[in-house]
């Protein structure tokens, strides 16, 4: 790794070496140790079930290159970095890599489609270049500087997502990714316990600047009432995408293929393409404008642009359609919020079979969690979904708005039950689910319900 030796290390964080070669340039660095290989740095990170300090023995028998720990080892086995706190320690390291890398780094933020919109801007950059994406839910204090340890000399661009909940982390992010490109999805109703209302998501999101590159680029949702306020920053370039006209980016002729994606023009400052989006819900095409954007900005061909969007393909939990034996499976359950949540039943409703939603709780939705709930709940009841299974405490809110909203309609099209858990609903599956069922599965990454998945994969 680039400049990455102990000696280097040490000073970044303002750590003590003690013992090692100071010369010696790591190969790694993870915080796991299951994944430590010959030469790789360590961080003994502490847990809620393990701390990491436990394992330094392991690891330097494995053959790691130096521990970062906040006490000295037990048994002294190996180099070790002392420091005041490993969490934080790991961040200045971080960003002393980011800042010895020439890579262009693409930041993603926005409070829906961050996952979705780095497959997209990835799959696009990758038709060009060499690209190191974010994996799974590496997109925290711990899984930036991760994600940024991964870099090697080979790649040629960055894709990094960068998830908060709190006033200050996207400063700290920011700080370790130094974005050249700001790609910002839109601001919902997600993180309120901690952020307040959509201005304070909108304030903590916008601590992206705080380290983007001087020359760099902000890319925008445009049709987005909060994002479209943000007309210029002190230092990027900033462009605008969404179905509007008046965006630099906007789509038109948007033709919806159901389950199978969408088709649309996508139109460019420099010209237009047919594009073939092949991921299911009208809003994919949103990410397919952010990743033409980043790719135009990024010095991409129109055919590269447009080759890439066809490229994408889903991650587990998102919006990734599974056929099962008897069965399509709509998996949206690693994360949701109201918008995510509607974006999913609208997916749903394209299909034409019968419509199973089994939705559970949102988390982190603060005060207004209650009416939050209810909102999902009289939406989806004017869906024309054949049944909507609620389940959870929280969702109880929403099947009781659903059934007021079915009966204010006067239509008996919709049935909806609510299941107090998880448990409950996977013994009565058997009994509602029938051969050629749509399912949707929807709710916050807490409630599991990847376990519902797997069973309905057996029908």
């Amino acid at each position: 790794m680039k400049n990455m030796t102990l000696k280097n290390i040490a000073a970044s964080c303002g750590g003590r070496l003690v013992g090692g070669r100071e010369d010696l340039e790591i190969a790694g660095a993870v915080m796991d140790s299951r994944q430590v290989e010959r030469d790789f740095l360590f961080f003994a990170i502490k847990g809620e079930r393990a701390d990491g300090h436990d394992f330094i023995q392991q690891v330097m028998e494995k053959g790691a290159a130096c521990a970062v720990c906040e006490r000295e080892p037990e048994i002294q086995c190996g180099a070790y970095i002392l420091v005041e706190d490993v969490p934080k320690a790991m961040q200045d390291i971080a960003a002393f890599y980011r800042r010895e890398l020439s890579i262009p780094v693409v930041g993603i933020t926005g409070s829906v489609g961050k996952t979705s919109t780095k497959e997209f801007i990835a799959a696009v950059l990758g038709e060009k270049y060499n690209v190191l994406k974010t994996c799974g839910n590496y997109n925290n204090e711990l899984g930036v500087p991760l994600t940024l340890f991964r870099i090697r000399e080979e790649h040629e661009a960055a894709v990094v997502e960068m998830g908060i909940n709190h006033f200050g982390e996207m400063h700290r992010l920011s700080r370790m990714a130094a974005p050249d490109i700001v790609v910002m999805t839109n601001i919902g109703d997600c993180h309120l316990e901690a952020l307040g209302s959509r201005a304070g998501i909108l304030k903590a999101k916008s601590e992206i600047f705080d380290f983007s590159a001087e020359d760099g680029t902000v890319i925008l949702n445009g049709d987005d009432d909060m994002l479209s306020t943000i007309k210029k920053t002190d230092k990027e370039t900033v462009v605008m995408f969404g179905k509007s006209t008046d965006n630099d980016y906007y789509a038109a002729d948007i033709h919806s293929k159901g389950l199978f994606g969408t088709e649309a023009k996508i139109h460019m400052p420099t010209g237009d393409f047919q594009a073939k989006i092949p991921l299911p819900g009208e809003h994919m095409v949103y990410n397919a404008l952010a990743a033409a954007a980043v790719g135009e900005a990024m010095g991409l061909s129109t055919e590269e642009i447009k080759a890439g969007i066809a490229a994408v393909r889903p991650t587990a939990g998102r919006s990734n359609l599974i056929k099962g034996k008897d069965l399509v499976i709509l998996d949206d359950c690693y994360n949701a919020n109201p918008v995510s949540m509607c974006a999913a039943l609208d997916l749903l409703a394209e299909a034409d079979t019968r419509k199973i939603a089994i939705l559970g709780d949102m988390f982190e939705l603060g005060e207004n969690e209650e009416s939050l709930h209810g909102e999902v709940g009289r939406y989806a009841a004017k869906r024309a979904i054949d049944r909507i299974l609620c389940v959870g405490k929280l969702s109880e809110k929403m099947a009781k708005e659903a059934e007021r909203e079915l009966r204010s309609a006067l239509s008996g099209k919709s049935e909806v039950r609510h299941y107090a858990g998880k448990e409950e609903l996977l013994s009565a599956l058997g009994e509602i689910i029938k051969p050629g069922d749509t399912v949707l599965v929807k709710a916050s990454h807490g409630m599991g319900f990847a376990e519902i998945v797997e069973k309905l994969k057996l029908y």
